[in-house]
């Protein structure tokens, strides 16, 4: 038996700290400890990373991220109510987890975490998307992260690995696929929550590539890409008009054809795209 073994079963932690999941901080809570087990075991080996988590809530995936022999966790909550239940969970691993009081989307990790880095979390539904697109498009590339394994809404988690001439496919299909791998590990129904949301969920592991799979700006290619599928059913030579007023000259030294539309159109096109328009939006 391990120090995070005695601690108190979930459902009774959530009971004494009156930790009632908000629906306005997108809370929904994983109490199975069998189940954020195996979700940290998706990330690795853990053994010589520092991982953070995003969301820890009371904490069911940050005891599975210490079981599962994690280095070092830095678990970023911002809901106040749940700090005294993470500390809970340090006291039985001294030196290993760091509970910050802070927004995700203002939190940054710098000085916080040792590299290699790994980023493990149940997002909260309402900043996944936010946190995620950050993640992948920093200015400077290979990130801070060498993994991310995170859990998303699965109509989310389908976006991110969908291939082109699919509905699925679009601006988080193009800039999750550029600099990183990434594929679905694990469904997870709505009776794995409390509460229940209304969606099924999914776990998306990516691994950083060492480089991008195409050259291109980071700024422009995330331009291009809203721009195309913002109006996705229009033709590119439409779609993207506002960017330039040379669009169709530059799609056509692109060899995109000026009547494509954005779901037809890979990932090699839209970078060759974003290079004919850098430093001109």
């Amino acid at each position: 038996m391990t120090a995070l073994d005695t601690l108190p079963p979930l459902r009774e932690v959530i009971r004494r700290h009156g930790l009632r999941a908000r629906r306005s901080l997108g809370q929904n809570f994983l109490l199975d400890l069998n189940l954020t087990a195996r979700i940290a075991r998706q990330a690795g080996d853990l053994g010589a990373c520092d991982v953070l988590e995003i969301g820890p809530g009371p904490g069911a995936l940050t005891r599975g991220l210490l079981a599962e022999g994690a280095r070092r966790v830095v678990a970023v909550e911002k809901d106040r109510r749940c700090l005294p239940a993470l500390e809970e969970i340090a006291a039985t691993c001294p030196g290993r987890l760091e509970v910050v009081a802070a927004d995700a989307l203002a939190f940054d990790p710098a000085g916080h975490l040792a590299p290699p880095v790994r980023v493990v979390a149940n997002l909260p539904y309402n900043v996944g998307t936010e946190l995620l697109l950050r993640w992948l498009t920093p200015p400077d590339w290979p990130p801070f992260w060498q993994s991310l394994t995170l859990m998303f809404q699965r109509e989310v988690a389908e976006r991110i690995v969908a291939a082109p001439g699919t509905k699925a496919y679009g601006r988080l299909s193009i800039l999750a696929q550029w600099r990183s791998s990434a594929r679905i590990v694990m469904t997870l129904s709505p009776q794995a929550f409390t509460p229940p949301p209304r969606v099924h969920s999914a776990v998306v592991h990516f691994e950083a590539l060492p480089t991008a799979r195409h050259p291109a700006d980071a700024a422009v290619l995330q331009r291009v890409v809203a721009a195309a599928f913002n109006q996705r059913r229009k033709m590119l030579r439409s779609a993207l008009k506002g960017l330039s007023p040379d669009i169709e000259d530059h799609l056509k030294a692109a060899k995109i054809p000026t009547d494509a539309r954005a779901e037809q159109l890979p990932l090699e096109a839209f970078c060759a795209l974003a290079r004919r328009l850098e430093g001109q939006i």
